[in-house]
């Protein structure tokens, strides 16, 4: 069998899957529950529209809790302090500007497990963060985005 991927996440990510798996296991689950036992009062399953919902509600929750037991399990914290300051690195916030006058764009570089890019983290795996993980501040780097490449300047990183 092959080896389990690790998933890089922060303290506070790995806190926010515990809790979405407490959810799951003691709430979500029994309000599928019963959702199942009001569908099967309605009479025949084969056409009872509600009853195959609930199931396919079920069948999400139990992939989802064992999907985020997978990334528990195998989460790896980020230690953000462990490299070169001025370095970009997972668990780091980096800020840099689109050359060559583009607003200043600031993303915590995180694990996939807790990327939201509304929020401003984002995917060690995106090509913004391969392309600027491992540079130091005051370099121009070019990165390769599915709409073509930009040329972009590290102007922090904390």
């Amino acid at each position: 069998m092959s080896e389990e991927k690790s998933y890089y996440m922060t303290e506070e990510g790995l806190q926010k899957l515990e809790d979405e798996l407490k959810y799951l296991k003691t709430e979500k689950r029994q309000e599928v529950v019963e959702r199942i036992k009001i569908a099967r009062g309605f009479g025949d399953l084969s056409e009872n529209s509600e009853y195959d919902a609930a199931k396919d509600e079920q069948a999400f929750v139990e992939s989802r809790i064992s999907q985020v037991e997978n990334m528990i399990r195998n989460a790896e914290i980020i230690e953000s302090d462990s490299s070169d300051s001025d370095e970009v690195a997972l668990g780091k916030s980096v800020t840099f500007q689109e050359l060559p006058d583009g607003d200043e764009e600031t993303y915590t570089i995180v694990g996939s497990a807790e990327a939201d890019p509304f929020e401003g983290k984002i995917s060690n795996d995106s090509p913004m963060a391969k392309s600027l993980l491992g540079h130091v501040v005051g370099e121009k780097v070019t990165v390769a985005t599915p709409g073509g490449e930009i040329n972009v300047k590290i102007v922090s990183v904390e």
